[in-house]
């Protein structure tokens, strides 16, 4: 699915002042909660990395050996 920067923009700013209804490129969606809206954030920023051919954080755990 394509995204606009302006959806993601209009996401970011209601998440900032804490709205749930965002209205963007005469679309109108209500979100059930702040952890929703920035699900969808991340989602769309995640999409939008991918595309870009920018390379996505990745989380892993550092190992070690002890040497004798």
């Amino acid at each position: 699915m394509a995204y606009s920067q302006a959806e993601l923009d209009a996401l970011k700013s209601a998440y900032a002042q804490g709205i749930l209804r965002i209205t963007y490129e005469g679309k109108t969606v209500e979100y059930g909660s702040a952890d929703d809206l920035l699900g969808r954030i991340r989602v769309i920023e995640g999409e939008m990395a991918t595309t870009s051919g920018q390379a996505k954080p990745v989380a892993g755990f550092a190992s070690f050996r002890r040497s004798a």
